[in-house]
Protein backbone atom coordinates (compact mmCIF):
# COMPACT_ATOMS: atom_id res chain seq x y z
CA UNK A 1 0.00 0.00 0.00
CA UNK A 2 1.24 3.45 -0.88
CA UNK A 3 1.07 6.87 0.73
CA UNK A 4 -1.87 8.79 -0.74
CA UNK A 5 -3.87 5.62 -1.46
CA UNK A 6 -7.51 5.44 -0.31
CA UNK A 7 -8.25 2.55 2.04
CA UNK A 8 -11.26 1.22 3.93
CA UNK A 9 -11.11 -0.06 7.52
CA UNK A 10 -12.47 -3.61 7.37
CA UNK A 11 -11.71 -5.00 10.85
CA UNK A 12 -10.17 -4.12 14.18
CA UNK A 13 -7.69 -6.58 15.64
CA UNK A 14 -7.71 -5.34 19.23
CA UNK A 15 -10.03 -3.55 21.63
CA UNK A 16 -9.92 0.14 20.80
CA UNK A 17 -11.48 3.40 21.93
CA UNK A 18 -14.94 4.30 20.67
CA UNK A 19 -13.40 7.05 18.50
CA UNK A 20 -11.36 4.47 16.59
CA UNK A 21 -14.19 1.89 16.57
CA UNK A 22 -16.36 4.44 14.73
CA UNK A 23 -13.88 4.33 11.83
CA UNK A 24 -14.81 0.72 11.03
CA UNK A 25 -16.17 0.73 7.48
CA UNK A 26 -14.89 4.27 6.79
CA UNK A 27 -12.52 5.33 4.03
CA UNK A 28 -9.36 7.32 4.64
CA UNK A 29 -6.04 8.12 2.97
CA UNK A 30 -2.68 6.58 3.89
CA UNK A 31 -0.38 9.31 5.13
CA UNK A 32 2.52 7.28 6.46
CA UNK A 33 3.86 4.16 8.15
CA UNK A 34 4.58 3.21 11.76
CA UNK A 35 6.83 0.53 13.25
CA UNK A 36 4.48 -1.26 15.64
CA UNK A 37 6.37 -3.80 17.72
CA UNK A 38 9.80 -4.06 16.19
CA UNK A 39 8.62 -6.68 13.70
CA UNK A 40 5.47 -5.25 12.16
CA UNK A 41 4.58 -2.18 10.16
CA UNK A 42 1.40 -0.22 10.68
CA UNK A 43 -0.25 2.17 8.27
CA UNK A 44 -1.24 5.69 9.39
CA UNK A 45 -4.64 6.62 7.94
CA UNK A 46 -6.19 10.09 7.91
CA UNK A 47 -9.95 10.49 7.62
CA UNK A 48 -12.17 13.30 6.26
CA UNK A 49 -12.64 14.72 9.78
CA UNK A 50 -8.82 15.19 10.04
CA UNK A 51 -8.58 12.37 12.61
CA UNK A 52 -5.64 10.06 11.99
CA UNK A 53 -4.53 6.81 13.59
CA UNK A 54 -2.67 3.68 12.57
CA UNK A 55 -3.90 0.23 11.62
CA UNK A 56 -2.28 -3.11 10.88
CA UNK A 57 -2.22 -3.91 7.16
CA UNK A 58 -4.75 -6.73 7.61
CA UNK A 59 -7.27 -4.27 9.08
CA UNK A 60 -7.57 -2.21 5.89
CA UNK A 61 -8.08 -2.81 2.18
CA UNK A 62 -7.84 -0.59 -0.91
CA UNK A 63 -11.00 1.46 -1.46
Amino acid sequence: MDIGQKVKVIRLRDRVSSTIAQKLGKVGIIEGYKVTDGAGIGVVVKFDDNFSTWFFEDEIKPA
